[in-house]
């Protein structure tokens, strides 16, 4: 088994992970602003929602990201001892890890999830969109 391979896989998921969740609120204010349907879409709001609630809440338990985790022990396996080898290896590793304080993370991620949640208040998915079919 090609282990370095499935740790890019987790570490490309991983980056697609932050990239909804980053992302994902900047869209739905846009969206709100714009008048863009789909960002007002249930699913998507619930989803966008929920991941960043999970990260809440994993940083408030003190525990590790299961993405990172599993990124780790594969690269183990693989023999390379830390995030320094190959291309999409050390840009997943520049754009997802950075040393700081626990506290640092639990305040950046609290406050973020804070305002996904007030954005899912002020600018709520709607129930059912308009067809445009009037």
């Amino acid at each position: 088994m090609d282990f370095n391979f499935w740790a890019d896989v987790i570490g490309i998921t991983h980056a697609v992970f932050v990239l909804f969740v980053v992302g994902g609120l900047a869209l739905i204010l846009a969206g709100w602003a714009a008048a863009w349907e789909w960002t007002q879409n249930r699913v998507f709001r619930f989803a966008h929602l929920a991941a960043i609630g999970f990260v809440v809440i994993q940083q408030w338990m003190g525990a590790w990201c299961p993405l990172t985790l599993w990124e780790n022990e594969l690269r183990r396996k693989e023999g390379v001892a830390g995030y320094e080898a190959e291309f999409i290896e050390y840009w997943l590793n520049a754009l997802l890890y950075y040393s700081a304080p626990s506290w640092v993370f639990t305040a950046v991620y609290t406050a973020f999830g804070l305002m996904v949640a007030a954005a899912f208040v002020y600018c709520p998915p709607r129930k059912k969109l308009p067809t445009g079919d009037n």
